[in-house]
Order: C-alpha cells, then sequence, then structure tokens
C-alpha cells in the first residue's frame, strides 16, 4: 500500500490538534516555520496541508496575517430527488424555498454556439451542431452556491418561445416545464457526480480559494424517446454545501 503524501499526514496532524481544542475557532496558528520545526517537515509541506484545511473549511487565510481556525459554519444542503424534477418551475428555487432561504440566480445566454466533442457526444448530436448555451450563477440569500453551464440543441427549440432557456414568457421555468411548452416530455435525468477543485474563474465566482474542493455534477435530461434533450456541468463548492440524494423505494 503506497505510503501517505507527507501533506495528508500533516493535516490530519492539524486537524486532530483542533479537534483536541489545542486551537480553537478565531485561534491563529503558529507560523509555517514554526509548524515545519515541530512537525518535522519542510515549509511547503505545512502549506499545502494549510491549503488544503482552507478548502475543506477547516482553517481560513487571512492576507497578511495569516492562518486562523475557521469559525463552524452550517452547509447548505442541497437534495436531488426525482421529486424536484416535476413541473412547477424553477427547481433550485423550490428547493431552497424548502430551506427558507431565496433562491436566485444570473444568466448569461449564447445561442447558436458549436458543441464541442464531448457536449456532442451527451446531447447524441454531431460535433459542431449549434447548440444553445447558457451560464448560471445561482444565488442563496444573495450570496453564490453553485454554478451551472447548460447545453440545449438549437434544432430542438429553434423558432419557439422556449428557445432562451431565460428570454421570453417561459424564462425561469426549468427545463421540464419549458419542454412541456413544445410537446416534449421529460422522462428522467441522469447524475453523475464527481470531487474535483475549483478553478480560477469558478474560484472568483463561488468565492472559494483556487483549487478548494468541489462537487462536479454531470446531468442529463431525457425525453420519454430517450433523446437528450438538455445536458449541465454543476459546480457545487464542498465547504459551504452538502449534497444528499433521495432514492425512491418502491413497496
Amino acid at each position: 500500500m503506497p505510503e501517505q503524501p507527507p501533506y495528508l499526514r500533516i493535516a490530519d496532524v492539524l486537524r486532530q490538534r483542533i479537534a483536541d481544542q489545542e486551537w480553537t475557532p478565531g485561534d491563529r496558528l503558529p507560523s509555517r516555520t514554526q509548524l515545519a520545526e515541530e512537525c518535522g517537515v519542510g515549509e511547503n509541506v505545512i502549506r499545502r496541508a494549510q491549503e488544503l484545511l482552507i478548502s475543506l473549511g477547516v482553517l481560513e487565510g487571512r492576507t497578511g496575517s495569516g492562518t486562523y481556525v475557521a469559525e463552524p459554519r452550517e452547509r447548505l444542503r442541497m437534495v436531488r430527488s426525482q421529486y424536484r424534477e416535476q413541473r412547477g418551475g424553477s427547481p433550485f428555487r423550490a428547493d431552497m424555498a424548502s430551506l427558507g432561504k431565496r433562491g436566485t440566480w444570473e444568466s448569461r445566454t449564447d445561442a447558436k454556439i458549436p458543441a464541442p466533442a464531448s457536449i456532442a457526444a451527451r446531447l447524441g448530436i454531431s460535433v459542431g451542431d449549434l447548440c444553445v448555451r447558457t451560464a448560471y450563477e445561482f444565488l442563496v440569500n444573495g450570496k453564490p452556491a453553485q454554478l451551472s453551464t447548460s447545453w440545449e440543441p438549437y434544432d430542438l427549440t429553434a423558432g419557439t418561445l422556449v428557445v432562451l432557456p431565460e428570454g421570453g414568457p417561459h424564462a425561469g421555468k426549468g427545463v421540464v416545464d419549458r419542454m412541456a411548452e413544445i410537446g416534449i416530455t421529460v422522462s428522467h435525468a441522469v447524475e453523475q457526480p464527481e470531487p474535483g477543485q475549483a478553478n480560477t474563474e469558478e474560484s472568483t465566482l463561488l468565492g472559494v480559494q483556487r483549487g478548494a474542493l468541489v462537487t462536479r455534477i454531470r446531468r442529463t435530461y431525457y425525453s420519454d424517446d430517450a433523446r437528450p434533450v438538455e445536458t449541465a456541468d454543476i459546480v457545487i463548492p464542498a465547504a459551504t454545501c452538502e449534497i444528499v440524494y433521495e432514492v425512491p423505494v418502491q413497496n
């Protein structure tokens, strides 16, 4: 079994010292030089360990001041369920309303964007076929909570009132409702979550550190004749949100 990288071992040591209340929320940690001497490792190992704990929300870095034990913060609970996909408006807004919070979003849509190979494969179209691409920044009580980039085949909605997801009389109603307006029944969605790290753009939009842990969800909606009608890449910061999947049980 391969040996654990030194920075992961040091991260565990720092986390245990916090759990043992050697340092409590708001406390400033010793300098990297001091910690390196105490732990018998280089300062670069300490830096990587601290960066990992910052990305997990255990520590926080303050420019020009040092590294501190983060105050405990409530993680937003995001439930992924078949029930959230029923017709009746935006699932995100409904999810947040159920938590007593205000869910809003900002978006930017570009029409007639050629599909790159990865998106074409997910939508069952040819590379270069035109798509409608919409980039979303979802907010909870005005603060960034998740990102999403959505792709829809242009020939599916061209010439209809729902061609622009955030324009026209059906703006913001969600994929299920919008497709129903043009006679397409969305029967199910497939989601594939995987862990990742925030890139520079994502960290700026989400208000987290570059490299912070995120969950990436690749989601595709399908019609009742098994045609992909929309696919999206969703990015959710791990430090501020937890994702829960609700699975129905047949009796």
